[in-house]
């Protein structure tokens, strides 16, 4: 369980369209032909015409010096980019391989299939990457340097302490998970690099808003949208790397680079004295000695290509002669090309650079980092939508998992992965180990919140219809509180109020690791006053699965849940709370308990008129503790209340239900009657799938009523005023408004102030503030 191997992709099965590799080029059979008649139909050739297309400048390519300290240039707020392949005569190929065809048929702009033409015809003409590359190293094989864990060296004070240059990668909304590992890390003595990625604009924002609070914190003036396995993510690095070379300001000795899901768990002070001892290593996790194996798994033997922020496989290809390629964990001289090309190439580059060099015999096999491998939940394929190929990716810690920090023998200072979102309490179980108990009472210790909507960086564009129409009718779920806060004044308007505009600012609320729903600040026009108030809604959502009664001993079924967006590797919905609309494809789970025998299960889905949209069965085996499947229903599903039943031998294990919401706005306008009947109307013939189940509705005794389909049919032509009460009656039956306050002054005599709540995103949170640097250099 504690293995640091961080292979992170294993190879696709077979059987995919994925998956092939063909050994020489040849005649495309009949399938391949109709996708290539595709792919140049849609490069604007004619189906007969070879393809043929100027010299292009690849995205992602990595940039780098022959010698890395020999030339620099001042950082600029561009995106880098790399060095155009040599030029050469436009080619002419045909493109015949089964996976470049594949890619070509995928590929969105036309940009991105011009230039996976352009390095298929260049890899097979051999123009694309060196055949042979020298080895720099002095020895044969890898060297084999160990090192040993001292909790207290004797010449530790006689060292001069080491300096450490972070380059702090982060992407995502996790702004209050980030402060707190830049709080557990930070000392004046060291420096900060930090890379957002370019599509984390609230992101960027607040870490921005940090740097400027501290002299030794920096923000790179360019940003990239980097993606799993891609060579964006490579180039990245590189360019931090040359960024920081450049500034003669920044006196460092190390290099470490750390995501928002890393955090310590050893002191500053254990790593400068670590460092310090061994100042004259390299410590990158290599992947073992099965070296073949490696390639394979990698897909270092096959070719990729980025673009429209996806790794497109092309083909095979060889790996040049004459260094050996080695690889493991990208948290940590052969040709940029081939690194260009290459799957994971970050997991990869750096070892092979390091092994071949005259550095071999510094490298030593150990990252000083702890990984969270879980290898049956964590290879999922859960990458394929921007990767050809299957990944892995670790699990998130849990309390549980304390014990192995602390028990942790090797050198070894990180650990990931963590999310706040999915356990909390182990990053402050961490800092109690690191940095003593929290002083009795402190607030917010236990609470955490994440952002999902900012109006200022994201604006309305940033939200699906469905989100946006939920948005809306929680605040408005506000606002009926606040009303019904002065029950006998009826004539008393203080805490009445208007809804204004959009919401500003949308926060996920937990409490000790369990969601407690959203938090959504809004304006809103106080009717006795006139004057707008910024007011935030807490709303809770109430859970609507009911076993089947009375219960029975055998009967395995714990729980069943319908949303969106399901996460099989941490098995929870990212959806949080399931906020569906008619264009979603939603996904039921069960959860069992354990048995001796298996179980088969008949899983029934039910639309708001008893027209049964899908059914299906599940073998749950005696050991499974979760399941799950997406039904392929045809949209638009048909908004309102749908119930989910779990069946055995047709006998009821138990049943929920959950709303499909109409959409309030499309395009972020009020939806208009026409777009209305259309969204809401329902699939095409009352059909979600291509099989009818019809005859299943005697079975489970569920009449088709007439009158319920008529509803149906007017409710799906509302808009304006009557649509907004359809919503907030179906929503009202799901979620609740646990409380309102208010961001400043109000009118309402009786309306709390966020920051004095316990549960607002306003409220106190000293776990996650950021102080100024002590005496000591610390913020910690």
């Amino acid at each position: 369980p504690d293995s640091n191997n961080n292979e992170n992709s294993v190879p696709i099965d077979s059987n995919s369209n994925l998956a092939a590799r063909p050994q020489r080029p040849r005649a495309p059979p009949p399938h391949a032909k109709r996708k290539l008649d595709k792919a140049q139909s849609m490069l604007g050739k004619p189906a007969n015409e070879v393809l043929k297309l100027p010299p292009f400048q690849p995205r992602g390519a990595p940039h780098l010096h022959n010698h890395t300290r020999a030339r620099v240039r001042k950082p600029h707020p561009q995106a880098p980019t790399a060095p155009a392949p040599p030029r050469r005569a436009p080619p002419r190929c045909e493109v015949s391989g089964k996976e470049a065809i594949s890619a070509l048929s995928r590929a969105q702009s036309r940009e991105c299939r011009q230039q996976i033409v352009e390095v298929y015809c260049r890899h097979r003409d051999g123009a694309l990457m060196p055949q042979k590359v020298p080895r720099y190293c002095p020895i044969e094989g890898k060297a084999n340097v160990n090192v040993q864990w001292d909790e207290d060296p004797p010449d530790a004070a006689r060292l001069p302490p080491a300096r450490i240059a972070f380059v702090l990668v982060v992407h995502g909304r996790g702004s209050r998970q980030f402060q707190r590992l830049f709080k557990a890390i930070y000392h004046t003595s060291h420096y900060y690099y930090i890379h957002v990625d370019l599509r984390s604009n609230y992101l960027y924002r607040e870490v921005l808003s940090l740097a400027g609070r501290y002299p030794n914190v920096r923000v790179t003036p360019w940003r990239m949208s980097t993606i799993w396995g891609g060579a964006s993510l490579l180039t990245m690095y590189l360019r931090s790397m040359e960024d920081l070379l450049q500034m003669s300001d920044w006196s460092w000795d190390f290099f470490i680079n750390l995501s928002a899901a890393d955090y310590p768990i050893r002191t500053n002070e254990q790593l400068v004295s670590f460092l310090s001892k061994y100042r004259n290593r390299n410590f990158i996790k290599s992947h073992g000695r099965d070296n073949a194996r490696f390639i394979r798994k990698q897909g270092l033997d096959r070719l990729f290509y980025e673009c429209d922020t996806h790794m497109w496989r092309l083909g095979d290809r060889k790996i040049p002669e004459g260094i050996a390629v080695d690889g493991g964990s990208d948290w940590f001289l052969l040709n940029r090309r081939f690194y260009a090309y290459t799957l994971l190439p970050a997991e990869s580059f750096f070892h092979t650079v390091l092994e071949n060099s005259g550095h071999c015999q510094t490298m030593v096999d150990n990252n000083l980092r702890l990984t969270n491998w879980n290898r049956k939940l964590g290879c999922k394929c859960q990458y394929k939508h921007i990767v050809d190929w299957c990944g892995c990716s670790p699990n998130d810690f849990k309390p549980a998992d304390l014990p192995r920090f602390q028990q942790a023998s090797r050198p070894t200072f990180f650990a990931r992965k963590f999310e706040a979102s999915v356990s909390q309490e182990v990053v402050n179980q961490l800092d109690a180990f690191l940095f003593g108990a929290p002083a009795p009472g402190t607030p917010g210790l236990h609470a955490y919140w994440e952002n999902v909507y900012e109006q200022e960086t994201d604006g309305p564009a940033g939200l699906a219809d469905a989100v946006l129409s939920h948005y809306h009718a929680f605040a408005r779920m506000g606002l009926s509180r606040a009303a019904g806060s002065l029950q006998g004044h009826p004539d008393d308007n203080s805490c009445r109020f208007e809804a204004l505009n959009h919401p500003l600012s949308v926060h996920l609320y937990f409490l000790s690791d369990t969601f407690q729903g959203y938090l959504v600040r809004h304006l809103a026009t106080n009717q006795a006053s006139g004057q707008p108030e910024s007011l935030e809604t807490w709303v809770t959502a109430k859970d609507h699965f009911t076993p089947a009664s009375p219960p029975h001993p055998s009967n395995r079924l714990q729980h069943a849940q319908v949303g969106a967006d399901w996460d099989p590797k941490e098995r929870l919905f990212r959806n949080w709370g399931g906020l569906l609309g008619p264009a979603d494809e939603p996904v039921a789970v069960q959860r069992w308990s354990r048995s001796q025998s298996n179980l088969t299960a008949t899983v029934v889905w039910i639309d708001p008129t008893n027209v049964i949209a899908a059914t299906y069965d599940i073998l749950v085996d005696a050991s499974a503790e979760v399941t799950h499947y997406r039904p392929p229903l045809s949209p638009p599903l048909r908004p309102g209340l749908w119930t989910l039943r779990l069946l055995h031998h047709w006998n009821l294990l138990g049943q929920t239900t959950f709303v499909v919401a109409p959409l309030e706005f499309h395009r972020q306008q009020p939806v208009a009657r026409e777009e209305a009947l259309r969204l809401h109307g329902g699939p095409a013939r009352n059909s979600y799938m291509e099989q009818s189940f019809h005859g299943l509705n005697p079975v489970l005794r569920l009449p088709v009523s007439l009158g319920a389909v008529e509803e149906a049919e007017a409710n799906a032509g509302l808009t304006g005023a009557p649509l907004r009460r359809w919503l907030d009656g179906l929503l009202g039956g799901h979620w609740s408004a646990a409380d309102v306050c208010s961001m400043g002054p109000s009118a309402c005599p009786v309306m709390q102030r966020c920051p004095h709540t316990a549960w607002s995103s306003a409220s106190p949170d000293p776990k996650s503030d950021l102080p100024p640097p002590g005496e000591d250099g610390r913020i910690r």
